[in-house]
């Protein structure tokens, strides 16, 4: 029998009560290194959030995924199919089709570009053709520098796509304005960010979701989901460092006054932390990352915690030089952010928050005072509610993160949402 992603199940309460709606559920697929979660809900327009009705979680067999990315298509679509399975029992529905899944690596780049653009006739006002001429230039921008970047660190032509943008800032003569439409002025200048990802990495995800038969409403970079999924939109001074750690890469996000800057990824997660314990101790992999999780829960005796963190001790002064290589190129004329926000299941490892509050590393970065950790929690995530009551940790940020993304896919257009939107599907297309 095809799988087609059917369970039958007895109806849940809340299910009974989205049923009498003519509810259209939806799915958020995090496909990770080491997990596979699946969340499905339903969207409150009137509310407008997302509430989470079933909740499944599934471990990724051995080679299915390599740093973040899928390298065994057929175990994927095996890992994901019982994680789907999972939750559509839990919301006891029969069926989801629509999905927003989350892609990671360290192809997978991000960045804000800003045009600069002196108008002729600064007496004029801004109409939607000249506003998307000059959007237009701004992607075209992006995209050559992403191609070159990705050829400069691998030394090949990979074909990139355009996976998400948003618009960070737009200025007419020094002026900030939401919609520039009607305004006059002579200097304008947009700044967009842009996510893109290798077409290998994409087809792989779009064969998964045919296999699952369902219709994909995006593809999302995780950074980038995680640093939407937090209410900073009328917060010109927001300022934050999110910094994901999952079981292969670790993916951080910069966030300057309200604006996403940029992401960036490496392939340094949690399964390396679980891959010295197995050899160190001489166990099975398995039997390490049980030990790594009860240590991380400070479940263990006093004596065996020391000794684990001294065998980690070397790995995470390794991570933590591929986090401060990855903000120095952030870093610029501008000071980095102080806040930094951890998520993802390996952010639970004492020796990361550790070495973040270490003094040495921050001599090297222009951090205008020490930083300040925290966790990011399924409660700081916006617009989505839990109804299932299984979202209890920072490793659950990215998947509602990624729901959150689907509000605005289906939510009503601004006006400049609306623009870029129309600029992206030409440049797809």
């Amino acid at each position: 029998m095809d799988f087609d992603i059917e369970i039958f199940v007895s109806m849940s309460i809340f299910s009974k009560i989205f049923s009498k709606s003519n509810a259209e559920f939806y799915l958020a697929l995090d496909i990770g290194t080491e997990v596979a979660k699946a969340l499905v809900f339903q969207i409150d327009g009137e509310e407008k959030t997302g509430v989470v009705i079933g909740v499944g979680k599934e471990s990724q067999k051995k080679g299915n995924m390599q740093s973040g990315a899928v390298s065994d298509i057929s175990g994927v679509i095996e890992t994901c199919k019982i994680s789907i399975s999972k939750a559509l029992a839990n919301a006891g529905i029969k069926k989801v089709k629509k999905a927003i899944v989350g892609i990671a690596g360290e192809l997978v780049k991000g960045t804000t570009t800003t045009v600069h653009y002196e108008r002729g006739n600064p007496d004029s006002r801004i109409d939607f053709p000249e506003l998307k001429s000059i959007i237009q230039k701004v992607q075209m921008k992006a995209y050559e520098r992403i191609q070159q970047q990705i050829e400069w660190e691998t030394g090949q032509d990979i074909d990139v796509k355009l996976i998400n943008a948003a618009i960070v800032d737009v200025r007419i003569d020094g002026y900030q304005v939401t919609n520039p439409i009607g305004f006059q002025g002579k200097d304008v200048s947009v700044s967009i960010f842009n996510a893109y990802a290798p077409m290998i990495h994409l087809g792989a995800l779009q064969a998964i979701a045919d296999e699952l038969n369902i219709d994909l409403l995006s593809i999302a970079a995780e950074p980038y989901a995680v640093a939407r999924s937090i209410d900073y939109d009328d917060a010109l001074d927001f300022n934050a460092i999110f910094i994901d750690i999952g079981g292969g890469t670790t993916d951080i996000a910069v966030v300057r006054n309200g604006g996403l800057e940029g992401t960036k990824m490496f392939a340094f997660g949690g399964r390396a932390f679980t891959k010295k314990l197995a050899q160190e101790l001489r166990i099975e992999m398995d039997e390490a990352e049980e030990l790594k999780i009860k240590y991380s829960e400070g479940k263990l005796g006093e004596d065996v915690s020391s000794k684990i963190e001294q065998i980690l001790q070397s790995d995470c002064a390794v991570w933590l030089s591929g986090v401060e290589l990855s903000l120095a190129e952030f870093a610029g004329s501008d000071v980095l952010p102080s806040k930094i926000l951890l998520c993802g299941g390996g952010s639970g490892l004492p020796g990361i928050k550790k070495a973040l509050l270490s003094s040495e590393w921050v001599k090297s970065l222009p951090f205008a005072k020490a930083p300040v950790v925290s966790f990011l929690q399924p409660q700081d995530v916006v617009r989505i509610i839990d109804h299932t009551d299984e979202l209890k940790n920072p490793q659950d940020v990215t998947p509602m993160g990624l729901a959150n993304l689907v509000l605005d896919v289906t939510g009503e257009e601004k006006v400049m949402s609306g623009i870029l939107r129309r600029v992206l599907q030409t440049m797809q297309d």
